[in-house]
């Protein structure tokens, strides 16, 4: 069993880790950057190490100092949370090779699962549906016209390597392919290093639906339901629920069985979800697998009762899955609210400055994600999310009005929130009613 876990990440997420560690008995340790000196995961660890100054490059993202201070600290294991290094394939090698366990998949399955041409032809040959396409990268300009030709306009241009909606554009026909090809060609370039391009046919009006799935190292993988998280502003969810509210029951299991195939195909290990696109007319389509736990991840826990971050730990420990597909039951509704530090009336900019107040609500089936509190700097240097509000009740609209309930008891002065957006979605006839997709915030956000 894993004894010591140092925490490569920061905010609720490290908070997050370092709550399920506790309740198992293992210790923590907590990195954090100069900027960060008083972050709250930096306070509730049995151990913390800064390691560098506030910029991500030379901190959180800085492998020689995170591997160093793991190797200082004694700890055996590393969890690298969401974001930051947790989908990087060169540190988790790094970390194999040190003989440190990483808590998630191995550096092979991540490489394999983060270069999407190469995911989308395993998914192809084994059967789960995925977008009209080419199973080939595009590098040039003439490579990618063939292959749009294939896919049929139109067509959804996006870097093979990377993901948080960089290198990503839309051409609705040949006329215009060859500037939006360029133009996310660069911007993948200078976000990835990698300028190879996916051409597939782009879906429009579908939901984004992601099936969270556990898999042990001795080939048992069972998933835990759907997430609809179709509610998002360039590429970046901001409310996400399970189950969907649209998904029939078979096309539940059709989905969720696509996704323990998809997984089972790449011989997965550890959490994940296996994300896929559903069009109006009921047809779904693999889009990518994601190697981390997700920032949604506790609506899945609310509907499950299964403790994510600890099967995460137990599976990286070597112990096979306590339980069957047979014995997960999907119980209730569970909706998630991200509450960020911006400024919705001007484009979303980063609001960071000092929190003057915190409250956040408690009560029956409401839950708190945060690591913010009163008098907390908050740093401009890293992702703008302060907390995540989710909350569950045995049907969709008692889960509806406890989530505006709770969300409209949110207090946080000092600083700009997104909170009477994000109110202002919850109240809408549209999420109400379950009628929504990816376009939806772009319909809202023009009212």
């Amino acid at each position: 069993m894993i004894k010591k876990v140092l925490i490569a990440n920061r905010g609720e997420i490290a908070v997050r880790i370092i709550r399920a560690c506790r309740e198992m008995g293992i210790e923590t340790v907590a990195v954090c950057s100069e900027a960060d000196r008083n972050a709250l995961h930096a306070m509730l660890a049995d151990q913390t190490i800064c390691i560098g100054p506030a910029p991500s490059s030379e901190s959180y993202l800085n492998i020689n100092r995170i591997i160093s201070a793991t190797m200082t600290s004694g700890a055996d294991a590393i969890h690298p949370g969401f974001g930051f290094l947790s989908e990087d394939a060169r540190f988790a090698r790094i970390c194999e090779r040190c003989n440190i366990t990483f808590i998630g998949p191995s550096s092979d399955m991540i490489a394999a699962s983060g270069n999407k041409a190469r995911a989308k032809k395993t998914m192809i040959d084994a059967g789960v549906p995925t977008i009209p396409g080419s199973a080939e990268a595009a590098r040039t300009v003439e490579d990618g016209l063939r292959l749009a030709d294939i896919a049929t306009y139109p067509v959804m241009i996006k870097a093979a390597l990377g993901g948080g909606g960089k290198g990503m554009r839309v051409a609705r026909s040949k006329d215009v392919f060859t500037q939006a090809f360029q133009t996310a060609q660069q911007e993948a370039k200078n976000a990835f290093g990698d300028g190879s391009m996916y051409i597939e046919h782009y879906v429009e009006h579908p939901k984004h639906i992601e099936v969270q799935i556990l898999a042990d190292k001795y080939g048992n993988v069972v998933s835990l339901g759907e997430r609809d998280c179709s509610i998002q502003r360039n590429h970046q969810k901001l409310i996400e629920e399970t189950p969907c509210e649209t998904l029939s029951e078979e096309k539940r299991k059709a989905i969720c069985e696509a996704a323990v195939k998809a997984a089972k195909a790449v011989n997965y290990e550890n959490a994940g979800t296996v994300e896929f696109l559903l069009e109006p007319s009921g047809n779904f389509y693999f889009m990518e697998m994601n190697t981390r736990i997700q920032v949604e991840h506790p609506i899945t826990e609310w509907v499950t009762g299964i403790d994510l971050i600890k099967e995460q730990i137990k599976i990286a420990s070597g112990e096979k899955l306590g339980f069957t597909q047979e014995d997960v039951e999907i119980k209730g509704h569970s909706i998630e609210v991200r509450i960020n530090a911006e400024d919705a009336e001007h484009k979303f900019r980063p609001c960071p400055g000092k929190i003057e107040l915190a409250y956040l609500p408690g009560g029956q089936g409401v839950r708190i994600d945060s690591a913010v509190y009163s008098g907390l700097e908050i740093p401009a240097y890293y992702d703008s999310m302060l907390a995540k509000l989710s909350v569950w009740a045995p049907t969709r609209e008692e889960a509806i009005k406890k989530a505006q309930s709770a969300l409209g008891e949110v207090i946080i002065t000092g600083i700009k929130t997104n909170i009477d957006y994000q109110y202002g979605i919850i109240t809408s006839p549209e999420f109400i009613s379950g009628k929504t997709d990816i376009d939806f915030i772009d319909k809202f956000s023009r009212k």
